[in-house]
């Protein structure tokens, strides 16, 4: 096999166009055999293979930097790179889903959020202008979906005011981002896409011009240097080329040989160039080709020659979501929804299928999608923005200075809250409980289980007056956690038998973290510490019921999946400060540290998340109330 035989980008250097044909198939054959074992993104990266090798034998990594926006389509990079154990892909000590500089000297930026890679790029071509490295290049890789976030408008407005700084700029065209490409961008592409280019034109005419006496050099020459006017009627490319920007395609994106030139004459040029490359998410595999929702954007484990999956799926949250979601449509005409670019993977789809004129994808654009929400509740209707947690930190100004400011009744519906895992840290929702508890007005939803998605969620869009905002995991929903009871707003999951005049502990449990707070209890019971399990279902703002109830208790720990600092651990603190209610107070959640990619339950354990680590850790506090010397050892917790 070829591929066995590329140790590094070098190694491509000799190989002739049959064998980097030969090569393209087989890295093919590698990622669905390789993927459909372990997940991953799949879709994305069967469809750059010619423009990776491409990239690799016309730029000299790591000398030139190749950078990818976002990073999902890394794998052939990976591979060409001398990374070809693709066994434990996503796992804890395995490869990582996108590019990581402690793997390898080829890999830049770990940027797995989108449409940041041409300010990176803009950056590293700065560096090189002022250090005088005129043999460095800067190449990245940006897809037509991430086009339409405006991190990327702002860099090319800042990218084209340099005319002599060189620059390649790759525009990875599949139509795509999770799914179809849309708005005013996608729509000019499509028209690059379908007209024949003006430098076609010309070739066509050269010969014939040229030929015709006297009349003819002239003749062409003019038509080389024709203007706007001419050049759009014949292949629209003036959108780039008024920003500055030398525009070279578009390029069929799985032709080795043609790709190679085009960024060649690009890497020659002394300015910043745009090579607008066609490309086919999923190519080669037909099951990713027939998946008209996202090309097999993302697969978990499937079968590689049917692509279904080996495991039939139980209900998710954002299943729960979904459904729920149509109903209120039903029940409410006001009701819209918003998405940026991920109308399936949030579970809008559903209610865009039943309300189609009710729904609105802004394009991977977070921060214009808050404040389009805004404008939206204050023209009368009430939007529900769902997006992933970790991306709603992108619009956090919006969310602050247009939402909550104006106090619009905008709910926003957070999805992958929490810790992740095998996605690694950029998409971790550790974040927003502590970012959102600045906002003011701001109510914060934790539901525990499906019910209690399906309650919040009714009560979160009955809000007028302020942002909503109802977060939940990533997965599987867990079944259901029934109340025993009712304190202010706050459901009690599990009180102490009457006898028991004092309790020990209050447990404040946050959201689907509710059984483990469960079996922290039972623990605790074991070493005859009597507990209070309360779920605050809103956890912004903290419950006025709190502080009485947290004084009838000797500790109050919390436990969140969220960043420790600043978190709803935070907020029950500072509200017991301010209510006069003096007591020791633990809060349990996640370090202020960007985790590496690993299973949930992994990285639960290695933080310290776990029913057994947070009663352990309990008793002992317990155990110095009672009056115990501190290096007396606790009671074992099995």
């Amino acid at each position: 096999m070829l591929l066995t035989r590329i140790k590094g980008p070098r190694d491509l250097d000799g190989l002739g166009q049959e064998e980097l044909n030969q090569l393209a198939a087989e890295i093919r054959s590698f990622l669905v055999d390789a993927v459909s074992k372990t997940g991953g993104h799949l879709g994305p990266n069967l469809g750059v293979v010619e423009l990776t090798i491409a990239l690799h034998r016309v730029f000299e990594s790591p000398k030139d930097k190749v950078l990818f926006d976002t990073g999902h389509q890394a794998y052939v990079h990976k591979l060409l790179t001398g990374r070809q154990d693709f066994s434990d892909l996503r796992s804890k000590g395995g490869l990582s889903g996108y590019p990581s500089r402690a793997e390898s000297e080829h890999d830049v930026i770990e940027n797995s959020h989108a449409s940041t890679v041409l300010g990176w790029a803009d950056g590293f071509a700065k560096a090189n202008e002022v250090l005088g490295r005129e043999d460095h290049h800067v190449a990245a890789v940006i897809g037509d979906g991430a086009l339409t976030g405006g991190m990327a408008w702002e860099a090319l407005n800042n990218i084209a005011a340099a005319k002599d700084r060189p620059l390649v700029i790759v525009v990875n065209d599949n139509e795509r981002s999770y799914g179809p490409t849309i708005g005013g961008l996608a729509n000019h592409l499509a028209t690059l896409r379908t007209t024949d280019g003006y430098e076609r034109f010309l070739a066509r005419g050269k010969d014939l011009l040229e030929r015709t006496p006297v009349v003819g050099k002239p003749l062409y020459e003019t038509l080389h240097g024709a203007k706007k006017g001419l050049k759009d009627f014949i292949a629209p490319q003036g959108m780039f080329e008024d920003l500055g920007l030398k525009y070279i395609g578009p390029i069929d994106g799985h032709d080795i040989e043609a790709l190679e030139s085009a960024l060649t004459r690009a890497k020659r040029f002394s300015g910043p160039v745009i090579v607008h490359c066609l490309t086919q998410k999923g190519r080669g595999y037909t099951p990713a080709l027939e998946h008209e929702a996202d090309r097999f954007h993302a697969v978990g484990v499937i079968h590689p020659d049917t692509g279904l999956p080996v495991k039939t799926a139980a209900a998710s949250w954002t299943s729960v979501f979904a459904d729920e979601m149509v109903e209120l449509g039903h029940e409410r005409e006001d009701i819209v929804g918003i998405t940026a670019a991920m109308l399936h993977p949030v579970g809008l789809h559903k209610f865009a299928e039943a309300f189609p004129n009710r729904i609105y994808d802004v394009g991977i654009a977070e921060q214009h999608g808050a404040t389009s929400a805004a404008g939206l509740a204050s023209g009368g209707v009430h939007p529900v923005f769902a997006v992933y947690a970790t991306f709603l930190n992108r619009a956090f100004d919006q969310v602050l200075m247009d939402v909550a400011l104006h106090k619009c009744g905008v709910t926003f519906v957070l999805d992958r809250a929490g810790v992740t895992g095998d996605d690694g840290a950029s998409h971790n929702g550790m974040w927003d409980m502590s970012i959102l508890q600045v906002v003011p007005g701001l109510r914060l939803a934790a539901p525990r289980d499906a019910e209690q998605l399906r309650a919040q969620l009714r009560e979160a869009v009955a809000v007028k007056d302020a942002p909503t905002v109802v977060r939940y995991s990533k997965g599987v929903v867990g079944p259901a956690v029934p109340a025993v009871g009712r304190i202010g707003g706050m459901d009690v999951l599990r009180a102490p038998g009457a006898e028991v005049t004092r309790p020990d502990v209050l447990l404040v449990s946050v959201g689907a973290l509710a059984p483990m707070c469960l079996e922290i209890a039972d623990l605790l019971d074991k070493q005859g510490i009597s507990t209070t399990v309360v779920d605050p279902r809103w956890v912004k703002p903290v419950d006025e019921a709190m502080a009485p109830l947290a004084e009838r208790h000797r500790v109050v720990v919390t436990v969140e999946d969220n960043g420790r600092t600043g978190g709803v651990g935070a907020a029950v603190a500072q509200a017991l400060r301010d209510a006069g209610v003096d007591l020791p107070l633990r809060d349990f959640g996640i370090p202020q540290r960007f985790l590496d990619h690993a299973l949930r339950k992994e990285i639960m354990a290695e933080i310290g998340l776990t029913a057994p680590d947070i009663a352990r850790q309990v008793t002992g506090l317990v155990a110095k109330l009672d009056g115990r010397f501190e290096n007396e050892p606790a009671a074992t917790v099995d």
